[in-house]
């Protein structure tokens, strides 16, 4: 039975062991928003062993439009076959990994859960720390056959109409999971617009793991947020709205993780995130 949604790749080893009976996916989340075809290369060229590859834009989003964000949540049936021709079932734990500190990999975690999938966990210290000490290979995963019937939590996501009716509110927490300058306004290498929603709180993803990509204890992800709050996870706020955004609801789904893994839950993703916002 899966007691964390954090892997080890000691532990991720032993799954994979001949004398394992538990039913294991794994899936290669490597991207870069840089050059979108990186991840796939370095996915042929080697992965862990029994590894999918599922991409960013391809497979865990759909096509953009003018409206809606950069990274529109997939369409769930699409995903779903894509899933059962992993072998994905309700029983499978399906462990995710990127290179890049949770970032892509957590969509991927977020997604299943999403979905109604809770056997998901991301790899720590991701691609790079299970090479440097276990198998690689460049061979590809046969198709499978599982059984994948998503049931979407439709109250884990807002939209625009939404955040716009809750800013300012005190009832209503919205964090922005984007670096500090993108914040601030300072630089916005990506979207045609810089600066952030109204009343938005600035806590970056990039402070739920070590530069090496490794997860903080969870004494410190509660630490993390609790500078919001003292109260946040206690019942004192229950009916504070956490709402989670960044640039194209991808990278603030490693806030969604940190928060679940402090034990603060009901946080919500606004997946179109600052790229809608600043497209109105």
């Amino acid at each position: 039975m899966l007691t964390s949604s954090i892997v080890t790749a000691a532990t991720l080893n032993s799954y994979l062991s001949s004398a394992s009976n538990l039913d294991v996916k794994i899936v290669d989340c490597r991207f870069a928003l840089g050059d979108r075809d990186l991840g796939r290369q370095q996915y042929q060229t080697a992965h862990i062993p029994g590894a999918y590859y599922l991409d960013l834009n391809r497979d865990l989003s759909s096509p953009a439009g003018v409206h809606g964000g950069r990274h529109p949540l997939p369409d769930e049936m699409v995903l779903g076959d894509k899933l059962a021709a992993m072998g994905v079932n309700s029983d499978t734990l399906v462990v995710a990994y990127d290179d890049s500190r949770f970032g892509f990999a957590a969509r991927l975690w977020w997604l299943l859960r999403y979905y109604g999938h809770d056997r998901v966990a991301l790899l720590d210290g991701g691609y790079s720390n299970w090479a440097n000490g276990y198998p690689v290979t460049s061979d590809l995963p046969a198709v499978a056959l599982g059984n994948f019937q998503p049931q979407l939590q439709s109250d884990w996501i807002v939209d625009i109409d939404r955040v716009r009716a809750i800013q300012h509110s005190a009832a209503h927490l919205l964090i922005d999971s984007r670096e500090p300058d993108r914040y601030l306004g300072k630089v916005e290498p990506i979207d045609p617009a810089a600066g952030h929603i109204p009343s938005a709180v600035n806590y970056p993803w990039q402070g739920v793991t070590t530069p090496e990509g490794f997860c903080l204890p969870i004494q410190e992800q509660q630490q993390r947020w609790s500078a919001i709050s003292p109260d946040l996870a206690s019942s004192a706020q229950p009916q504070l709205e956490k709402i989670v955004y960044c640039g194209s609801g991808v990278t603030a789904c490693v806030n969604l993780f940190s928060l679940e893994l402090a034990g603060i839950a009901g946080a919500k993703l606004y997946p179109g995130s600052w790229s809608d916002w600043c497209s109105y």
